[in-house]
């Protein structure tokens, strides 16, 4: 992917410079994301703390919305309520660390070869329009029959619709873009977004978890030579209920995390909790691994990568990961990730309940590729999952 294709975006945190015309996608809530330069390539990612542009901002080129011949054909007919054998909750210690749990299984790899798709969850892909602009979105109702598509709704560049209504979107070149999507009604609280900057050839974008976990959400990127590649949440997370995920995540982190699930309405990042922040209960949860590394970074710095860690993309990985301590060679290694406390929990769950464990838990988990970050050029359809 060439970096010419993206626009000029300053790095990350206190002030997100956009070079070009930004996409504000959300009504009422102000949005953008920088474009992250860690060893993952130049790519979309926002995180808390960015400066937000006032939402007016427009597409650089008008959407294109393409027809659908049958509204209620969008109805995955294979899509029905799940009992969860894990809606238990499994023993966590109280001691900071967690417990391993058996979460839902990763897909291997988030890159497929030609047809590998699984059609049993993207559905039929034979009748998606051919994109005008750059690449034609399908959002898809994988509530497991929670909500009928006529309630899943989403939100682009000033327009609203159900997926029944029109679950197609001809997606334009633009940069900084968010897609928001909603269920029950277009302003219910249970939302959640992906993020995204396409050229004129090029698709890049991410499912995130920087912020919150709002709603299920997976991403499948087919492209003119045939490949694919896959993020987001993996198939027995959205296989379950919604109390089963809730569940599952308050068993497997440590009680400093547990907070962070709101009954079952959100689950928020510890970068932007209170309880992490100077003053808060848990302020001092990583200052002492932190100062045992050499860093001056506070337990919410480190969740946010904000402050000393604004511009140090493996500085503030490390930390998360808690890989700071080890040898440099070792600090890049999947399989030592979050094998000590004090480290990310709230990351650690996405990562173990994603496809191919790779996901966007704090602003820099690109750091090592290990983000859900997809980039391809010449992309034909994007189909985005909406779970509950």
């Amino acid at each position: 992917m060439s970096r010419k294709s993206l626009p000029a975006i300053r790095r990350r945190r206190a002030v997100a410079v956009v070079a070009g015309t930004a996409i504000v996608l959300a009504l009422g809530v102000s949005s953008s994301f920088a474009v992250g330069l860690g060893r993952g390539g130049p790519h979309p990612h926002h995180g808390p703390g960015h400066s937000r542009p006032h939402p007016s901002g427009t597409a650089t080129t008008s959407p294109t919305v393409a027809p659908t011949a049958d509204p209620t054909a969008t109805t995955d007919p294979t899509a029905t309520a799940t009992t969860d054998p894990t809606d238990a909750p499994v023993p966590s210690t109280t001691d900071g660390t967690a417990d391993e749990t058996t979460a839902p299984s990763s897909t291997t790899s988030t890159t497929s070869p030609a047809g590998a798709s699984d059609a049993s969850f993207w559905g039929d892909t034979s009748s998606i329009p051919a994109a005008k602009n750059v690449v034609e979105v399908k959002v898809l109702n994988k509530t497991n029959g929670q909500y009928p598509d006529s309630q899943v709704y989403w939100k682009f560049n000033g327009e609203t619709h159900s997926i029944a209504e029109q679950p197609y979107v001809d997606m334009p070149a633009n940069s900084a873009g968010r897609m928001y999507f909603y269920l029950g009604s277009p302003d219910s609280k249970y939302s959640d977004f992906i993020e995204f900057t396409v050229g004129d050839n090029v698709f890049n974008g991410n499912t995130t978890r920087v912020d919150a976990f709002g709603l299920k959400l997976a991403m499948l990127l087919h492209n003119d030579d045939g490949s694919e590649q896959e993020v987001g949440e993996n198939r027995a997370t959205f296989a379950e209920s919604r109390a089963a995920t809730f569940n599952r995540f308050e068993a497997a982190v440590p009680d400093a995390f547990k907070h962070l699930a709101s009954g079952t309405d959100r689950i928020v990042s510890p970068g932007g909790d209170a309880g992490f922040a100077p003053g808060g209960q848990y302020a001092d949860y990583m200052s002492s691994y932190a100062a045992s590394v050499g860093s001056s970074a506070t337990t919410q710095q480190i969740f946010g990568c904000s402050g000393p860690l604004a511009n140090d993309a493996a500085g503030c990985a490390n930390l998360n990961r808690h890989v700071a301590d080890l040898p440099q060679s070792d600090q890049s290694t999947p399989s030592a990730f979050y094998q000590k406390a004090p480290a990310n929990y709230y990351a650690k769950f996405w990562h173990d309940n994603s496809i191919g464990a790779k996901a966007y838990g704090f602003p820099y988990d690109d750091y090592a590729s290990q983000s859900s970050y997809i980039s391809h050029t010449d992309p034909k359809y994007l189909l985005v999952a909406v779970g509950w």
